[in-house]
């Protein structure tokens, strides 16, 4: 049985310096033309402190644990647990990392991009609840059972009710963001990542806009999660 081997406090890390050759042009004795090449020498080696390594893995991940070859940071974890390879994201990812700002490997709720995909751009209608005309609180409604598989009231003012209020710092995916648009509690969308949020407005319909955005940061009124 092979026995497991490890470093504590220290490993010789070799920094091997990939230097780009320099190629110039001198003449041999004879006169014909050659190239000849500038090699820069390779630095000191330098040593890293506390960090622990088994043989056998490539390298330490995340926490030292061992190297499973994905991008495993701390927030690249998604619900169930597991890590996102960026070498497996789908073009979905690629497309809503752009639109939302943020890295490909935080966007590993596939269910949940592929709800507002298939959503986006649908008109705003009130009292609506499908592809043909929708409101905001249809939409959260929607969105909530079709991914989350929860139940929501209709109404806005009813989840905002409903709703465990919490810190807009707090905000989480799938979290409810609240407005007063026409008085009282009158739109809501829900929160994504980065500060956006996908909502069905009256006059783009389905949409994701930022919390940041003048016209929604005067009217907010909190954030709730069911």
């Amino acid at each position: 049985m092979a026995k497991q081997i490890s470093f504590k406090k220290i490993i010789y890390v070799l920094a091997v310096c990939i230097t780009a050759s320099a190629c110039g042009i001198s003449k041999n004795a004879d006169g014909r033309v050659s190239s000849t090449v500038k090699r820069t020498r390779h630095s000191t080696p330098r040593f890293i402190e506390s960090i622990n390594m088994t043989p056998g893995a490539e390298a330490p991940g995340s926490g030292n644990e061992a190297n499973t070859g994905m991008l495993n940071g701390p927030s690249s974890k998604n619900t169930s647990g597991l890590y996102t390879n960026i070498e497996s994201s789908t073009e979905l990812q690629f497309k809503y990392a752009v639109m939302l700002n943020e890295t490909v490997e935080n966007l590993n709720n596939l269910s949940l991009l592929q709800f507002i995909e298939q959503w986006y751009g649908t008109r705003y209608r009130y009292g609506g609840s499908t592809r043909s005309g929708i409101d905001c609180s249809g939409f959260t409604c929607n969105l909530a059972n079709s991914v989350y598989g929860k139940t929501l009231p209709r109404t806005s003012r009813e989840q905002f009710e409903r709703s465990q209020k919490i810190p807009v710092e707090y905000l989480q995916q799938g979290d409810l963001v609240f407005f007063n648009t026409s008085g009282g509690v009158s739109h809501v969308g829900v929160y994504l990542t980065n500060n956006k949020f996908v909502h069905a407005s009256t006059s783009s319909g389905v949409i994701i806009s930022d919390l940041n955005e003048d016209y929604f940061r005067r009217r907010f009124i909190g954030a709730g999660r069911l």
